[in-house]
């Protein structure tokens, strides 16, 4: 298998032209892996941790809400971390990725940020790559007059596994609906049903920072780059 423009599945899968993109943030749309950049900056020990709960977490080992409050409970970002995150998340744009974006807005065509990463830190990156903020759902932290953390908003569905294959079920998003990730939250919007209903019509693994077999296993597509993410939006692709 190749990470190409062809389908991950073979024959059976086709291709279409879809109305909607649901994409990831986090070594997706930026390579920084946000909670593990905030965990450096408290030292080796704090970012081992960190990390390996995160990869457990994307990998499908342990659902996401097993981690979510401990990691965010042991960097305990204060405004200036996400803000410098936010500077980083921006640095990090995977190449293409503007381009690309821009090719398929252009066709029409609505683009939509769901990550489980932190809101205030995603929406300078969202305006980069010419997402309207009301197109980015993201879980908001809380702080203090004096820019420590308080808290974040734990009634989030992002902050919790199915998360967000709930959160898109609820936006309506035209049909038909493409996502892209790189983690096990990501391949939830393809298995999961909600209502009884598909999510999704297909699901893009993205393999450019990190690649994960068992996304991978239920991916429609796998993308290696964003200059292959258009052809498969818009049908033309070759097979």
């Amino acid at each position: 298998m190749h990470a190409s423009t062809t389908p991950a599945r073979g024959p059976a899968a086709r291709l279409a032209q879809f109305a909607s993109l649901v994409l990831d943030v986090d070594s997706t749309l930026s390579r920084i892996e946000g909670i593990e950049w905030l965990a450096q900056r408290r030292g080796p020990g704090v970012a081992r941790t960190v990390g390996e709960m995160t990869e457990r977490a994307m990998s499908g080992a342990i659902p996401l809400d097993a981690v979510y409050g401990q990691r965010l409970a042991l960097v305990r970002p204060a405004r200036a971390d996400i803000d410098a995150l936010a500077s980083a998340y921006v640095d990090g744009i995977m190449p293409g990725a503007r381009r690309a974006l821009e090719a398929v807005h252009r066709q029409g065509v609505r683009v939509v940020l769901v990550s489980g990463g932190v809101r205030q830190a995603i929406l300078p990156l969202a305006s980069a790559v010419g997402v309207d903020e009301r197109d980015v759902h993201a879980v908001p932290l809380e702080f203090a007059p004096d820019g420590t953390y308080v808290g974040f908003d734990a009634g989030s569905p992002l902050a919790r596994r199915g998360g967000k294959p709930v959160v898109v079920a609820a936006l309506g998003l035209p049909r038909a609906v493409l996502a892209l990730g790189d983690g096990n939250t990501d391949a939830e919007l393809k298995t999961a049903v909600p209502g009884g209903q598909q999510v999704v019509d297909a699901f893009a693994a993205f393999v450019g920072v990190a690649r994960r077999p068992a996304v991978v296993a239920v991916a429609d597509y796998v993308v290696a780059r964003f200059d292959q993410l258009p052809p498969i939006v818009l049908g033309t692709a070759v097979q």
